[in-house]
């Protein structure tokens, strides 16, 4: 079953990656703020939320939101997976 999930989400990433996604929930640790994150592609989004802890960013609490009203967002976790399974391909338009 959770094979079935994950392989549902990376099929609606992959087709939705040049797609507009919004970052949520990412705290800079030198100043202990939220950090707005400006509208991006989606491939951009799970990018900087898979790497964003080397950075400096806490990023336990981020949400990732794409596609249609209703789609579920994508955690820290998810990204993390997302990005080691498909890197460079998420980029690509």
């Amino acid at each position: 079953m959770l094979l079935a999930v994950n392989d549902a989400i990376s099929s609606a990433v992959l087709a939705g990656r040049s797609g507009n996604a919004e970052v949520f929930g990412v705290i800079d640790l030198t100043n202990r703020i939220e950090v707005r994150i400006g509208a991006t592609s989606l491939g951009m989004a799970i990018q900087f939320v898979a790497n964003a802890s080397v950075l400096g960013y806490d990023v336990r609490g981020a949400m990732v939101f794409y596609g249609e009203p209703g789609t579920p967002s994508l955690r820290a976790r998810e990204c993390e997976r997302l990005w080691a399974q498909f890197g460079g391909v998420l980029l690509q338009r």
